[in-house]
């Protein structure tokens, strides 16, 4: 009986001790990336959206969708536009209202993550669920290289988006005028 019991603490204490590891090399990654370029595909409701991204944090974004118009959506840290490559539409967003705010914020990500259980799935991802305010985010990170591999949010009309990244490439050197708020144009 003695045997079993010390298995057992054992055993919780291994599980435990590889959970911790594998936060806190997620934790050390994040710290290490400076910017992430990846490919994604987006589904918001019953519409499915691919492209590429590049994240420069603290909270900048650029993203071209691979679609007929080229949807582009970009941050400068403050605001949030969604136009198209002719720029004949623009929706402007206080980045604050919505939830990239926080997944652009790595170290809002990191307090967050020091502060949080992760739950292991399918011993290929890390989850994270960060609620702040209206918010609730699921964040994943592969179990193999601790690189950030998606999200699941509402968007700001209640839709549920999900987000997977992939062909992610840290520390680039990226041209930082991509994260220039486009110049509306005047008819």
């Amino acid at each position: 009986m003695k045997r079993i019991f010390i298995l057992v603490l054992i055993f919780l204490f291994t599980t435990k001790h590889l959970h911790a590891s594998i936060k806190e090399k997620i934790i050390l990654n994040l710290k290490n990336t400076n910017n992430l370029t990846f490919k994604f595909e987006q589904k918001i409701n019953d519409l499915f959206e691919r492209g590429e991204c590049t994240i420069k944090y603290p909270k900048k974004i650029y993203c071209i969708y691979d679609n007929k118009k080229k949807k582009i959506m970009v941050s400068n840290g403050k605001t949030l536009v969604i136009t198209n490559e002719n720029k004949s539409n623009y929706y402007l967003y206080p980045l604050n209202k919505t939830p990239l705010e926080l997944i652009l914020d790595k170290n809002y990500l990191i307090n967050q993550i020091q502060k949080l259980e992760g739950r292991n799935v399918d011993d290929k991802y890390y989850n994270f669920t960060i609620i702040n305010e209206n918010n609730k985010i699921n964040i994943y990170f592969n179990n193999k290289n601790y690189n950030l591999i998606g999200w699941q949010t509402e968007d700001i009309y209640q839709n549920l988006a999900i987000t997977f990244i992939s062909k992610i490439r840290t520390n680039q050197k990226i041209n930082n005028k991509i994260f220039e708020i486009p110049k509306m144009r005047m008819n």
